[in-house]
């Protein structure tokens, strides 16, 4: 049965190839069709995994001809992209579940056209080249400024409370506004909208939030500016995960056949009509088609957007956006990236609409946002963002001009040209295998430091220091680390006897102590060397040296330097107003790992932002920054100076930062969606109660979703998941499949505790007079002792 199918496949090949024009294009965006024919394999598909061969490289065309090639190009793929469906078995639900799962793999591909194989360049921040969509009155892509957006959580059909907070956004600074339309009602609700901001002199665009309901999507085309459609399941509504066991060339076509037909009206309305579109891919409510052919990747998001964008590309529509959203932002960043790519491949210059769905709120929701959006901002990528919080929109307005503040800033800043061997450029993702020393306690994981001026430290008592670096002092005064502690402190400033006589009690902790050499230095501490300034071999001792590079080295330096020293890690500073950190490191690194000596060297990011700046751009800039370099990889720690955080405020923004990069999980992880107007209950506060309730639970995950839009696909991360069923009745879910139903409100959150109890996730949280010791601080120990003995 395999072998006629195979053989069929490769006939379906075979004739498209032989379709295809034999002599050379005169532009390359005329070979479009060739590029996808190549991507097809005819070896067989068994579930989650799809074999594909590099794609042909082509440079990206102009918008005026990519234009042109569109209708050739959906036409000439079919029969090639049909030959790549072939048999899928099916494993049991539970291991397919797993399999989703498991860590992002991303299939090599060939560099594209681009320098910077999914970006215009490789060294420094140039935005991709993208066409103009008119979103009404506001343009969107690369020639204009980055649109901000926000989503309205009122209810729809609620006009005035509606027309009210849209303008409270627009006043703000937001350039459009997206409202759920979930039925008829709040559909022509939307003529009312529309209408009384025309009256009232406000021209933000609106932006209708589709899912599962084609003919609403059809009605409400007539009174706003864009339609979002998710192609999770704006054609396939199922919300089941395990239905499909075998998939067959025929189905796919079949599938592929009821997308056209529900989605082609949509199309031809908005195009005669001059209204935009979004295809709005999310990461956990991907169609169960993709989901058993890709698996829950980026690559099934990438390929159920190509899907929908060829739909309308075949009818010469072009007024659309992508967005590729994940509550992850190193899948989100990944499929962002991949999807650029195979743009850039394909010749398609569509703009990219940028967000981290489910991100929270507060400092958790802002960080994760930022790294995710922040780390494609800085590359170029990203047309439009949106920023989304549980909190009231108004409160998105900020982070939204702070990452495109950032963006802006960023522009045009980097470095020198540089090779970049790891494959990240490709979407290959390789963490660095480095080596942690023993006698100084980091964190594999990702290290917390802080740094003091001997100055201050010197007038500091005992109470404030355990303060300013999260140590608990106990009632017998001992000091404690817990989960909120940095791990090491960078100590500047000549060292009294007084200071040195602190920084012994710090390493007794242990806290790692890093500082210049001087006469009251305590024995342990690791000495501090300016990189460029090490001339001549050093001799060994307990707690080691540390070097500090600025990135600007050359190779010689840097090698000298680390033969000469024998490091036990690194501190990457850029001098201060460097510019574009994110290529400076990236390069640092690839010189670094060039060196046998540095391969292996923790390295920890130092960066510093001076001067005075609001709370929300002193904290997306920073998480930003770090987080361009931590969803690849880069890195094992941090160092976050700015003026306009305080210590604790620094502190729990490096914790959160770690988190959100997926690096350090230092407790519990909360996958909660921003509210809208079909949220079942009051998401903010019910949020807030689960946090107080089980925010010590580090590794665990815990969605709170509003609606079942939001769940159970969009917590596809989540090991427990509270959904909102029904008014005042909740849902509850281990993983994706729901354990308890219709539960009252009133007691959901204690019947999540217990739930969690049940599966044996539950701790109770620490007491003051708890003496934790962690497997890392256990193993400094040890190794420390074997140190001792040698020195």
């Amino acid at each position: 049965k395999l072998v006629r199918r195979a053989r069929r496949a490769q006939a379906v090949t075979a004739a498209a190839q032989a379709a295809l024009p034999s002599t050379p294009p005169a532009h390359p965006s005329q070979n479009m069709a060739a590029v996808a024919g190549m991507a097809v394999s005819t070896a067989p598909m068994v579930a989650n995994h799809r074999p594909v061969q590099p794609l042909t490289p082509a440079a990206p065309p102009s918008s005026a001809a990519a234009a042109k090639a569109s209708t050739t190009c959906a036409s000439a793929t079919a029969p090639a992209v049909a030959a790549g469906a072939l048999l899928g078995t099916a494993a049991a639900g539970r291991q397919r579940r797993q399999r989703r799962q498991r860590k992002v793999h991303l299939r090599a591909v060939a560099e594209s056209g681009a320098a910077g194989v999914y970006c215009a360049a490789s060294e420094k921040c140039v935005r991709r080249k993208t066409r103009t969509v008119h979103i009404g009155a506001v343009k969107v892509g690369s020639e204009h400024p980055i649109a901000t957006q926000t989503m309205a959580n009122t209810l729809t059909h609620d006009v005035e409370a509606t027309v009210a907070q849209i303008k409270r956004c627009a006043d703000a600074g937001i350039d459009i506004v997206r409202v759920t339309v979930q039925g008829m009602r709040e559909a022509k609700a939307c003529e009312f909208i529309k209408k009384r901001l025309l009256e009232d002199g406000y021209t933000t665009p609106i932006v209708a939030d589709i899912h599962f309901t084609p003919k609403v999507a059809m009605v409400v085309a007539d009174h706003v500016d864009k339609v979002r459609v998710n192609p999770g399941n704006f054609a396939d509504g199922r919300k089941s995960f395990d239905t499909i066991t075998e998939l067959t060339e025929e189905d796919v076509g079949e599938a592929k056949a009821q997308i056209e037909e529900v989605f082609v009206p949509l199309v031809l309305k908005l195009k005669e009509k001059n209204k935009a579109l979004r295809i709005g891919v999310n990461h956990g409510s991907m169609a169960e088609r993709i989901l058993f052919q890709y698996g829950d990747t980026p690559e099934g998001m990438v390929a159920s957007a190509i899907e929908f964008g060829e739909i309308c590309r075949k009818h010469d529509y072009h007024n659309f956006v992508f967005s590729m959203k994940s509550s992850n932002p190193q899948v989100m960043v990944q499929a962002y990236r991949l999807l650029s790519r195979e743009m850039y491949k394909l010749g398609w210059d569509y703009p990219l609409h940028l967000g981290v769905t489910e991100a929270g709120g507060g400092s958790d929701g802002r960080i994760k946002s930022a790294v995710g959006i922040g780390a494609l901002l800085l590359d170029g990528l990203g047309d439009t963002v949106r920023v989304s919080l549980t909190e009231n929109p108004e409160m998105e307005v900020k982070p939204c001009l702070a990452l495109r503040r950032t963006a802006e800033d960023a522009l045009g800043k980097g470095v020198a040209s540089f090779d970049e061997l790891s494959g990240r450029r490709q979407g290959v993702f390789a963490p660095r295998k480095c080596e942690f020393p023993l006698d100084v306690p980091l964190n594999s994981d990702g290290s917390v430091l802080a740094s003091l001026h001997a100055d201050d430290l010197r007038d500091l008592d005992q109470q404030t220091l355990c303060d300013r670096l999260g140590v608990h002092l106990r009632k017998d005064g001992d000091l404690q680390k817990d989960w909120k502690s940095v791990d090491a402190v960078v100590v500047e400033g000549e060292i009294s006897q007084l200071v040195g006589s602190k920084l012994k009690d710090l390493l007794d902790v242990p806290v790692g102590v890093i500082c210049r050499p001087g006469a009251n230095v305590p024995e342990g501490a690791t000495l501090l060397h300016d990189a460029v300034a090490v001339e001549e071999p050093m001799l060994q001792r307990l707690g080691g040296r540390a070097l500090v590079c600025t990135g600007e080295e050359s190779l010689e330096q840097l090698q000298s330097a680390l033969r000469f020293a024998t490091p036990r890690f690194l501190l990457l500073r850029p001098a201060a107003g460097a510019g574009g950190v994110t290529f400076l490191a990236r390069r640092f690194f690839s010189m670094l790992d060039s060196l046998e000596e540095g391969k292996s060297l923790p390295t920890m990011l130092w960066f510093r932002y001076p001067g005075a700046a609001e709370q929300d751009d002193a904290v997306i800039r920073g998480s930003a920054d770090f987080g361009s370099l931590f969803v690849d990889g880069l890195g094992e720690g941090l160092l976050w100076e700015c003026d306009a955080l305080s210590s604790g405020e620094l502190r729990e923004a490096s914790f959160n930062l770690l988190q959100a990069a997926r690096k350090r999980i230092s407790k519990t992880e909360f996958i909660s969606c921003p509210s809208c107007g079909r949220t079942l209950f009051d998401l903010e506060e019910t949020t807030k109660r689960i946090q107080q309730r089980t925010g010590h639970l580090p590794g665990v995950r815990i969605a709170v979703m509003g609606c079942i839009v939001n769940g159970p696909g969009e917590m596809a991360d989540a090991d427990f998941g509270y959904v909102g069923s029904g008014v005042g009745k909740v849902d509850l879910y281990v993983g994706y499949d729901c354990v308890r139903r219709g539960i009252p409100s009133g007691g959901a959150v204690d019947a999540l505790t217990e739930l969690i109890r049940e599966h044996g996730r539950w701790q109770d949280p620490p007491s003051d007079e708890d003496e934790t010791v962690t497997s890392s601080e256990g193993a400094w120990a040890l190794g420390l002792e074997l140190i001792q003995d040698t020195f």
